[in-house]
């Protein structure tokens, strides 16, 4: 290379350089902003999460503590003072009417779980499956189905019991053929529990029925 070739590229660079010096000059502050944005966000968060478990464990301990009360009217007066916000009020309120002896009170507050899309699914299963057992449960047998129907799809959490249910709604009615049919399935199906495959054969039985055992349900035989 020669000489003013040279002389050329070292000119091109410092101009090159100047040049983003004069950028830098000019947007620097924009990277120091980022970066103390993303710094900052990274400190709030931490701060909102610390927060959040400060307050889920006072609310954790305040229940705990409510519910060591003696007696049911201590216990639900406890509860209902309890702060909660967000999934807290469904845990609170299930809790509540696991406790309250009227099952109107507790039905109210079992449906109003339910129905909160804002709570997780679970939670809004579980309230369904509580209602549709409350002893003296104010729902009717059709209700009680109806209700029922969604948790008996494949996959979900509750599906068995919920079939259990609905067998039991159904003999309510007084369509024992479609209870047993019902409880035949559960004989035989692989998530079905012992216990609940053990009750589904005594309704069975008490019915005049015959429990019909698949592979998976069938008792265990020694030799």
């Amino acid at each position: 290379m020669s000489n003013p070739d040279s002389f050329i590229d070292e000119v091109t660079e410092e101009v090159r350089r100047d040049k983003l010096y004069a950028i830098f000059r000019k947007w620097g502050w924009v990277g120091a902003l980022a970066v103390i944005v993303i710094v900052g966000g990274a400190a709030v968060n931490e701060y909102l999460n610390a927060r959040e478990a400060r307050e889920a464990q006072a609310t954790g301990d305040a229940i705990l503590t409510a519910v060591e009360s003696e007696t049911t009217e201590a216990r639900i007066a406890a509860l209902e003072a309890v702060p909660a916000t967000g999934d807290a009020v469904a845990v609170l309120d299930l809790i509540k009417a696991a406790e309250t002896e009227d099952p109107a009170t507790a039905d109210a507050l079992l449906a109003g779980v339910e129905g909160n899309t804002a709570f997780p699914a679970l939670y809004r299963d579980l309230a369904t499956m509580k209602r549709v057992t409350l002893a003296n449960s104010p729902m009717a047998p059709d209700a009680k189905i109806e209700a029922l129907v969604p948790l008996t799809r494949a996959g979900g959490p509750f599906r068995t019991l919920a079939e259990e249910q609905t067998a039991l709604a159904e003999l309510a009615m007084g369509d024992t053929e479609a209870a047993l049919t019902r409880l035949q399935g559960l004989l035989q199906d692989a998530e079905a529990s012992s216990d609940l495959r053990d009750r589904a054969s005594q309704i069975i039985v008490a019915l005049g029925g015959t429990p019909e055992f698949g592979a998976v349900g069938a008792p265990e035989t020694t030799n």
